[in-house]
């Protein structure tokens, strides 16, 4: 890898990007670390456990001292409340399943790296995201899929604005995790045998629905009992609030049945939750909204590929209408739990075209 220039790399403290800075300081970059404080720690017990809590900081900052770089942390709890918390609670009030993920990088993290990127003089920025730039692509850089598709984290990023493209790097979109701990425990790193973060990094307690309790008004419908209800309308239950349940579940909606049971719907005009079979639960069709695109927009018949879940595979689907903030998509088969307030990411092949948020599954 051959580097110029100065370039800031964002540092969570974990094995990805504590190499990410090695190899671009190796590739003749002048680094400079980055760590982002998203929220107010003090308010949890248990805020060390997260990959952006008080221990995320401190790792990173060891890793930025054996390399002799400097390190910042910038205080982005307020547009992270804004931008990612508030949206994850008024997404659950509305009866949908927020990504948060999603909505960091798209609203809080890049945005905010690229304005210190340019403050501090530097010429690009970085992270330890598993996803590749190709620079070659005719008329701009192309978002391209990691090769470790096991790891591939190109699903995150549809929200990214497409301006940024060409200052973004990220060194680990040829290799797999196996290689970078590999790597990571040649050059004895501090971070690179700590395990991954797998919670909600605002959610420590691992119960979201803690979080709704506390930012909620008291007796908000989310959180007040309901009625449980076939796609027939039959009654057959009552829930605490549907902000505890999402499309596909099974578990919460009690026995009694001849064949199991998932999630079908949730409305929170009525605070229903509709449960039906999991055939039922196939969709085929439905909506994306809050589009962003990192390519040309498809057009009306074209050929895609969806993927709705971030571990699920992308699948072939074709666009039936698109208009300037909603596109309307076609599985070539059905789909179990076909999510509203998820991410759709749309490729072709291993380039990352756009996305936005299901809105309807019909």
């Amino acid at each position: 890898m051959t580097g110029r220039g100065r370039i800031l790399v964002a540092m969570s403290g974990g094995v990805d990007s504590s190499l990410a800075a090695v190899l671009l300081r190796d590739g003749g970059w002048d680094v400079i670390g980055a760590t982002m404080k998203t929220f107010c720690y003090q308010e949890t017990p248990s805020h060390g456990r997260t990959c952006c809590g008080l221990d995320g900081i401190l790792d990173a900052r060891r890793v930025a001292d054996r390399l002799d770089i400097p390190h910042y942390v910038f205080d982005v709890e307020e547009a992270f409340t804004r931008d990612v918390i508030d949206d994850f609670v008024e997404e659950y009030a509305e009866g949908r399943t927020p990504n948060p993920c999603v909505r960091c990088n798209s609203q809080t993290k890049f945005g905010d790296l690229l304005q210190r990127a340019r403050a501090l003089g530097c010429e690009g920025i970085a992270t330890g995201h598993y996803v590749r730039i190709a620079r070659e692509v005719p008329g701009h850089p192309a978002l391209l899929r990691g090769r470790d598709r096991d790891k591939d984290q190109a699903y995150f990023l549809w929200g990214l604005d497409r301006s940024v493209l060409p200052l973004l790097h990220f060194p680990l979109g040829e290799l797999t995790k196996a290689q970078v701990r590999e790597r990571a425990r040649e050059l004895s790193l501090e971070t690179a045998d700590k395990p991954e973060s797998q919670e909600i990094c605002f959610v420590p307690t691992g119960d979201y629905r803690d979080l709704l309790r506390r930012r909620l008004p008291d007796r908000h419908p989310a959180l007040t009992p309901g009625p449980i209800v076939t796609t027939a309308g039959e009654v057959i239950g009552e829930h605490e609030g549907y902000a505890s349940f999402t499309v596909g579940q099974r578990k919460g909606l009690g026995g009694g049945f001849a064949e199991p049971r998932y999630v079908i719907e949730i409305r929170p005009e009525s605070r229903e939750v509709v449960v039906g079979t999991r055939e039922e639960l196939a969709r085929a069709r439905f909506s994306v909204h809050d589009l962003n695109w990192l390519a040309e927009p498809p057009s009306p018949g074209d050929r895609v590929e969806a993927q709705v879940r971030h571990r699920a595979p992308a699948l072939g689907a074709r666009v039936l209408a698109i208009e300037v903030n909603r596109v309307d998509i076609e599985l070539d088969q059905p789909r179990h739990a076909v999510t509203p307030g998820q991410s759709c990411a749309l490729f072709r092949g291993e380039r990352l075209l756009g996305g936005g948020r299901i809105r309807l599954a019909q």
